[in-house]
């Protein structure tokens, strides 16, 4: 059996209960707990494999992560208190890490799907396998420090205790003690309207102005995954379709965002292979893609909408 890293023991004692399950007239206080915990819990399951350098556990802290940072604001300004900031900055620099060994995983995949057994592309492969070893080595340092396991430690204890959970003021007691399908139901009403009006000039959008809207998309996506206890057999199907579009929309923004990114990491590499960023200029796969997600948007934009009764089952009392 594999010996644990001192960071894995250090977080262990840190490490959040991810049990619990949702229900509509729940507290926004609890839920989030339950929500940030089970994400949190997440993240540290599969830290020890993206320090030994698993791409698929690389791929899922960073999944877990952005759904841990989506909770947060998603239940803002509950949990907006002195702390906030310093548990965000944190979330942010744990990303910046994990990010640039994903953008070079992804990048690597792509070379290699398009390649065959020429020469070049076998030395092209070389330079790139090596940057992503000393990405590697430099994430796995960050993830076995002090910083990343104080980390854990004060993000779990801000998601249980933290001042937002304690403030007196009515505001803040209403902000608590709201049922989470009223929260919910306005929350995701209101992320998808900014969605879909963002969307409409997605065609006219630069990569940065692109890569916001790919963020607001899979804050949609993961804020309805993250609901998935409280939609009753009658909505299971509009979520699933509005899933449908937001996840087609979100992979064909995802790969436009990966180019964007292969290109910039290519750039790095002109010295060495100065044609490794052709193979991220494809314009026709651009066109494809954006078509792929304007036609997603714009079903997306004709079906029904949330409304309350979709997080508020008639069957919710009965036992």
């Amino acid at each position: 059996m594999a010996r644990p890293t001192t960071s894995s023991t250090a977080t262990a004692r840190a490490r959040p209960t991810a049990s619990g399950r949702l229900s509509p007239g729940m507290a926004c206080d609890t839920a989030f707990r339950i929500i940030a915990r089970r994400h949190l819990a997440a993240v540290l399951t599969q830290h020890d494999g993206t320090c030994r350098g698993d791409p698929e556990a690389l791929h899922q802290i960073r999944i877990a992560l952005t759904h841990l940072r989506t909770a947060i604001r998603f239940f803002s300004p509950m949990v907006d208190d002195a702390l906030r900031s310093k548990v965000w900055a944190e979330l942010k620099w744990l990303n910046s890490q994990l990010g640039m060994v994903r953008d070079l995983d992804v990048a690597i995949e792509r070379v290699v799907a398009e390649a065959g057994d020429e020469l070049a592309v076998i030395a092209e492969l070389q330079h790139w396998d090596e940057k992503r070893a000393e990405s590697h080595r430099l994430l796995a340092r960050a993830l076995q420090s002090a910083r990343y396991r104080r980390l854990v430690e004060q993000t779990s204890s801000w998601i249980e205790s933290g001042p937002w959970s304690t403030r007196r003021s009515k505001e803040a007691i209403r902000l608590r003690h709201c049922p989470l399908a009223d929260h919910g139901t306005a929350q995701l009403i209101e992320w998808e309207k900014t969605l879909l009006r963002k969307a409409k000039k997605l065609r006219k959008l630069d990569v940065e102005k692109r890569h916001k809207l790919r963020i607001l998309n899979k804050r949609l996506t993961y804020s309805i995954e993250s609901l998935r206890d409280l939609f009753a057999d009658e909505s299971l199907t509009k979520q699933k379709s509005i899933l449908k579009q937001l996840r087609r929309a979100q992979k064909s923004l995802g790969q436009l965002n990966d180019d964007a990114r292969g290109q910039t990491l290519a750039a790095s590499l002109n010295e060495a292979i100065p044609e490794a960023g052709i193979r991220f200029l494809d314009r026709k796969r651009e066109k494809k893609l954006l078509r792929t997600a304007s036609t997603a948007y714009r079903k997306l934009d004709k079906a029904k909408p949330f409304d309350s009764s979709d997080l508020t089952p008639d069957s919710e009392s009965e036992d």
